[in-house]
């Protein structure tokens, strides 16, 4: 009996968000219980699930609401870091909510203490310095629509 060899190989930590925007541009941020930082909706990306679907089923858990996200917006590898292993993240855009989708978003309160309509000014304010530059760069992107690949949420190509 041969045994595979993939087992043996370095394992990465993944993760999965939905980038939405308003009708003015701003973008979708919510704020965790479990740390000071606001972020994109998403979260980690369980075993034998895609990226893709991680980030339809964060949206779920996280706002109540069912999506079908759209295209791969950028990617961000994460080098290690103390308590952190390295990781990739998949960020997908969520289009343009309106009103009456915004109104039926519902937050679970012992992960979330709610979510925001942020401009890019109080992405920095709100957001830790690689959530601002991954936000530059996905605005960017739904602009020209590329899909960049970042490390630490600097753009690389």
């Amino acid at each position: 009996m041969t045994s595979d060899f993939t087992a043996t190989l370095p394992r990465k930590r993944m993760g999965a968000a939905v980038f939405f925007t308003d009708g003015a541009g701003r973008v979708l941020l919510v704020q965790p219980t479990y740390k000071p930082d606001w972020l994109l909706p998403g979260g980690s990306v369980e075993a034998a699930e895609s990226p893709y679907e991680a980030a339809a089923r964060e949206v779920e858990e996280e706002l109540a609401l069912t999506v079908r996200p759209g295209r791969l917006l950028i990617v961000d590898w994460f080098p290690p870091r103390p308590h952190r292993t390295e990781g990739v993240g998949f960020v997908y855009d969520g289009g343009v909510l309106d009103a009456a989708t915004t109104s039926k978003i519902a937050v679970p309160p012992d992960e979330l203490h709610g979510w925001a309509w942020c401009t890019v000014e109080e992405v920095a304010q709100r957001g830790s310095e690689l959530l601002a530059r991954e936000v530059d760069v996905a605005l960017r992107a739904l602009a020209d629509g590329t899909t960049p690949y970042l490390e630490f949420g600097r753009l690389v190509v």
